[in-house]
């Protein structure tokens, strides 16, 4: 499961970085295999109720997110790709997860976005992809759980 994870992971990020899409045919797919494997295996990576939790909130939080950008600026401020890809790592993880994954996806998508923003001359208010980040931060999540709260929130308690 984690392997298989992880090349989706890599692969999407890929698609995403080329595109600014991540394709229905991958994310969607991806949550209900999420869903299934931690329902139905001994290769679970969650609880079912954890994973089934995590598909709807990691996919609700960007989508309301998204709901609350669109009312204050007329557009929108995220992909529901990246929603989606959320929704599958939820899906895979368990709703545990998703605040380190948002959490070193943001910072990973400030540094990373500004400087490849910066790098093809576009303005900071210009579009870059946010999947790639999402990605990284699933396969952090996945290989080495509990990072943010051993790490930095031991420090900061």
């Amino acid at each position: 499961m984690k392997t298989l994870l992880i090349l989706a992971l890599v692969y999407l990020a890929y698609i995403d970085w080329r595109t600014f899409r991540l394709p229905n045919a991958i994310t969607l797919p991806l949550i209900f295999l999420g869903i299934a494997v931690n329902g139905v295996s001994d290769l679970r990576l969650s609880t079912p109720i954890s994973a089934l939790l995590g598909a709807s909130l990691g996919y609700g939080s960007l989508w309301a997110l998204n709901a609350g950008y669109r009312l204050l600026k007329n557009r929108n401020g995220i992909g529901m790709g990246d929603a989606k890809l959320l929704a599958a790592l939820g899906a895979c993880l368990g709703w545990g997860a998703l605040p380190s994954i948002l959490l070193i996806a943001s910072i990973t998508g400030l540094v990373g976005g500004s400087i490849w923003l910066k790098s093809r001359g576009h303005q900071l208010q210009q579009a870059f992809p946010f999947g790639p980040f999402l990605a990284i931060a699933g396969i952090i999540e996945l290989l080495w759980p509990q990072l943010i709260p051993t790490l930095i929130l031991s420090k900061l308690i």
